[in-house]
């Protein structure tokens, strides 16, 4: 599979109830050979809108933090679990989880990053550990097979609670100090 294939393939898809309700599908951007890939759980109204990932606050968010850090979007991979937009952004199903794993198993050897970082607690819980607690467990890495895994707070989390935005910088400067080593 390319990822012109992935991409038909993820457009096509109807293995779940949001494809009725979706305006686009959001696969990802960035470097398709990155090495760092950040995976967030879901997209948000303006990527549903655009068909891109972390375009609304968050995504700004996010961007700041890499411009912070120093990590260059030629580095960078950014996608979410899901592919279409949950009604009135609610968390993902499990079903629908189950539905659009396949899609990102796929970005994953199409890409083959060396980091994976999850964005908030619903990726790490579907892709470190179900039992993962966010606040107790982010910022700390994980060997899942050839990856190694991280993660931090979803943006969106730091646009609700800034006093987390330190614990985030943190993290992000941890991220950027491996990526310099792989």
């Amino acid at each position: 599979m390319n990822f012109s294939e992935l991409e038909k393939s993820i457009g096509e898809c109807q293995k779940c109830s949001l494809c009725q309700t979706r305006k686009h599908t959001v696969v990802g951007k960035g470097n398709p050979a990155a090495k760092l890939m950040f995976v967030g759980e879901a997209p948000g109204e303006q990527e549903d809108l655009q068909g891109l990932p972390f375009v609304g606050a968050a995504g700004k968010l996010l961007d700041q933090y890499l411009i912070a850090c120093d990590i260059s979007m030629e580095d960078v991979y950014i996608c979410n679990i899901l592919k279409c937009r949950p009604p009135h952004n609610r968390d993902p199903l499990p079903e629908e989880e189950d539905a659009c794993m396949e899609h990102l198993r796929n970005q994953v050897r199409l890409i083959r990053p060396k980091i994976i970082v999850c964005l908030g607690r619903i990726a790490a819980k579907r892709m470190i550990d179900a039992d993962f607690r966010i606040t107790a467990n982010h910022g700390r890495w994980y060997n899942k097979g050839a990856f190694r895994m991280m993660a931090v707070y979803h943006p969106s989390a730091l646009l609700r609670d800034p006093a987390k935005r330190e614990d985030m910088l943190r993290d992000m400067m941890e991220i950027k100090r491996l990526l310099e080593t792989v």
